[in-house]
């Protein structure tokens, strides 16, 4: 028997999964972060240990791993040249890389048009439309990923140190979190020195329990990304009856959240970012499978 793998990379976790040549998934395993941008060595290790876990659940040999091919849809697969610097030291049969959205737009709506939003530690949209894709988003956690839980949770932190200052007024959100730091604006500062994006949006589930119970600067922060996130799907210019489908886990905290005109378009997706690399890479490598029967 032989298999395809599917790979799903971000800033926060790495996901596996082994599948037959026919698409069924036979086994399913998690790593940590694997965007290739902040840490392309690091990224690499962990996709190699999610496809190694992935062939144990299923019962496999992972020896096998040079002689299956992978799909691999990795955030910061968008820029430069991380793409082809990692398909040239990972160890599958072939390896191909793709954006973190492509994969996400392939799971969400399949073959047709429609379009997604991938609202996680990173930020990333994709809508297709008479068979052409367009792509918004994606630059990164320094200069872009607005609406994403890496800004939110550098926003609260931002909010929690100009309320110690008294330049802004405090909340119960803004206290919780300098007590996270022993009350100290000075871990608060080191804790940045080194945080990655997933470090930041470790944070961001907080402002949403905190908004929930009315707090002022978690309702100034979400109002804030809500409208980003807004921007960009306004931007990708949905038709009224494209299906509209949120991923990452921010998406159920988002969902309720956004204008009459977005929820109307909202649909479950088809399947999940994961599933998409998996149907990609049915699609792209069933032959090669075959032929190495």
């Amino acid at each position: 028997m032989n298999f395809v793998l599917g790979i799903d990379g971000g800033g926060t976790s790495c996901r596996a999964a082994l599948a037959t040549a026919d698409g069924t998934v036979i086994g399913r395993a998690k790593s940590g972060a694997a965007n290739i941008r902040t840490d392309l060595t690091g990224a690499r290790s962990n996709i190699v240990e999610a496809a190694r876990q992935a062939f144990l659940v299923a019962g496999q040999d992972p020896e096998l791993i040079p002689r299956t091919p992978a799909i691999l849809g990795l955030a910061g697969a968008n820029v430069g040249t991380y793409r082809q610097q990692l398909e040239a030291i990972l160890p599958f049969s072939i390896s191909r890389v793709e954006t973190d959205a492509e994969i996400a737009l392939e799971g969400a709506v399949g073959a047709g048009d429609g379009a997604m939003a991938i609202l996680g530690t990173g930020t990333a949209y994709m809508a297709r439309r008479q068979g052409k894709s367009r792509a918004i988003g994606g630059w990164g956690f320094q200069v872009g990923d607005q609406g994403s839980g890496a800004r939110i949770g550098r926003d609260l932190l931002e909010q929690t140190l100009l309320a110690y200052d008294g330049v802004r007024a405090g909340s119960p959100l803004t206290q919780s979190m300098l007590a996270v730091f022993r009350n100290n604006p000075e871990d608060v500062v080191e804790f940045t020195t080194n945080a990655k994006p997933g470090d930041f949006g470790g944070f961001a589930p907080k402002v949403f329990e905190h908004a929930e119970k009315g707090d002022s600067v978690a309702n100034w922060i979400l109002d804030r990304v809500v409208a980003d996130v807004e921007a960009s799907l306004g931007a990708l210019d949905l038709a009224d009856d494209a299906p509209l489908c949120l991923l990452g886990g921010l998406a159920p905290l988002y969902a309720p959240r956004l204008s009459a005109r977005y929820r109307a378009l909202l649909k479950p997706p088809l399947d999940d970012a994961l599933g998409g690399a998996v149907q990609m890479a049915v699609r792209l490598f069933a032959g090669h499978a075959e032929a190495t029967r």
